[in-house]
């Protein structure tokens, strides 16, 4: 398996051995760059991906499943429109996932509260959503986490097992803090982006030509867009007989301990 731990070691033979190899005959300079900006480069694609397992373990979706089933998430929230989210999953009774951002919890506590009321799952995604989280120590994402977790816990009376890292970037920094924690990462492989963009044609097609068997829907909760899409895309599954599950369901995991 292609890790961190293993990349490492491979690029740290190969520069002790030409170091050793410089004893006996000159190595050009370039050879030593050209190794340590191949290194840089893997490390930043393993680390962008997240379902790559670079850094740590994440459940991105279930391969094995066959049937026409899948499971929804959502980034970011809660915020105001999350409501609206809400509304679109009672009324084509569906149930998610919502990773929340701690600040926004503090900010919407009763939108959080309805989140649980209304039987959907909820996840940690960090207490500030920087973009600097990346380059955070073990010890300030640590912190992060448990924050995060406290405000979550306060509505589910149970410890959240769920965490998806801001942006699905991960790093060693963020594989010690998870080893203390003992979160679970849950990513995707239907990555809408309507964080990026706000057309609705471009996000829609982008998913449904993604949808297959075990598979997991990223969108936010944070735009009318969003919203927008969501309605659609809830419509094609009907159409097209797919069913949605949970997270818990799909991988097989709990999302809380009591």
């Amino acid at each position: 398996m292609i890790t961190h731990k293993n990349i490492s070691l491979f690029f740290i033979f190969l520069l002790l051995l030409l170091v050793l190899l410089n004893f006996y005959t000159a190595i050009n300079l370039l050879w030593f760059i050209a190794i340590v900006l191949i290194w840089l480069g893997i490390n930043a694609f393993g680390s962008a991906q997240i379902s790559s397992n670079y850094h740590v373990k994440a459940f991105c979706n279930n391969p094995l499943e066959t049937e026409k089933k899948i499971a929804i998430t959502f980034d970011d929230g809660p915020s105001e429109f999350t409501l609206e989210v809400l509304a679109l999953l009672k009324k084509y009774d569906v149930k998610a996932t919502f990773f929340c951002i701690g600040k926004n919890i503090e900010a919407h506590p009763e939108i959080l509260k309805q989140i649980i009321l209304e039987g959907h799952l909820v996840g940690n995604h960090s207490y500030s959503h920087s973009p600097f989280f990346d380059f955070y120590n073990a010890k300030k994402i640590k912190t992060e986490i448990q924050k995060t977790d406290d405000l979550l816990e306060k509505f589910t009376s149970k410890k959240i097992n769920f965490f998806r890292p801001p942006y699905g970037v991960t790093t060693p920094s963020i594989r010690r803090a998870l080893k203390i924690t003992g979160h679970k990462v849950i990513g995707w492989n239907i990555r809408s982006l309507d964080g990026g963009t706000k057309n609705q044609s471009l996000i829609f097609n982008r998913i449904i030509k993604r949808v297959s068997p075990g598979g997991i829907v990223l969108l936010h909760d944070t735009a009318s867009h969003s919203v927008l899409v969501l309605e659609q895309f809830l419509q094609f599954l009907q159409q097209n007989n797919y069913e949605v599950i949970s997270i818990e369901e799909l991988l097989s995991l709990n999302a809380y301990e009591i």
